[in-house]
């Protein structure tokens, strides 16, 4: 045993860690984001005394649905990565293929994965705790459309970041959509956070999907208000997105694809 060689490793991953956004992320980003959810949610079920109705359902669908935002972030992202990753980006885009085809074309293989994802899901809860959300799928179904769409605004906002500064950066392509996941409402009401977080949470469609789904889920009705509210957001967030990964694709073709490879 050689403690100057154990050191020498200790200190190469020391290294590592200090200039990799990955390994920084593990390390710091994921702990704090569990610990701000799940803290809240548990401050919120402590101070209602534990009465609140269908609390099982409620978290377990919250689970499920913030599935859907993910993936849809997660396909155009990854799927953008995946081209750098194999040195395959230039390749693709030397064809006649668009920008407009390619995210057509990942928007729809996000929504075959996201269908199996939460079909897999909805019948693991079944099968674990009795509880089946589809009890209310009709009512459900439109709020789930509006969550896709806000991942698809984000993957655009995070692909248009990964496509200027490239696979430094890489771990937004997992990371990017959970910095909503606070302010979004998934597991406790938008009442529960702090002032200035309320106020961010305004003008997040997330949070008034999973305010409406909670009504649906308890009550049995659609809150049509919120339902507006996070089409209205999410359509002005699309357009954004669209325009900036466009923005940021035509950018860094002029400096030239191959160097993010």
């Amino acid at each position: 045993m050689n403690i100057k060689r154990i050191n020498a490793i200790i200190i190469r991953h020391l290294y590592n860690l200090k200039y990799n956004l990955d390994r920084l992320s593990d390390s710091f980003y994921w702990p704090v984001i569990d610990i701000i959810l799940w803290g809240l949610t548990s401050q919120y079920i402590q101070t209602t005394g534990g009465k609140v109705s269908n609390i099982a359902l409620v978290l377990l669908s919250g689970l499920v649905f913030w599935q859907v935002v993910w993936r849809g972030q997660y396909e155009i992202t990854v799927n953008f990565l995946e081209e750098i990753w194999s040195q395959n980006l230039v390749n693709i885009f030397a064809t006649p293929l668009t920008v407009e085809e390619w995210i057509i074309s990942v928007l729809f293989l996000g929504v075959i994965k996201m269908f199996v994802t939460v079909s897999l899901s909805i019948l693991l809860i079944w099968l674990l705790y009795t509880i089946n959300i589809l009890n209310f799928g009709f009512l459900l179904i439109p709020f789930f459309i509006s969550l896709l769409i806000t991942g698809w605004w984000v993957g655009l906002f995070v692909s248009g970041i990964l496509v200027m500064l490239g696979r430094q950066i890489q771990t937004l392509a997992w990371a990017g959509v959970y910095l909503l996941a606070p302010f979004s409402a998934i597991y406790y009401p938008v009442s529960s956070l702090p002032n200035w977080a309320q106020l961010i949470s305004r003008f997040l469609p997330t949070s008034y999907i999973f305010e409406g789904m909670r009504k649906v889920l308890t009550k049995g009705a659609i809150p049509y208000s919120n339902l507006v509210i996070s089409y209205i957001l999410n359509f002005v967030y699309i357009l954004l997105g669209y325009f900036f990964f466009k923005w940021c694709f035509k950018k860094s073709r002029e400096k030239g694809l191959a160097r993010l490879e």
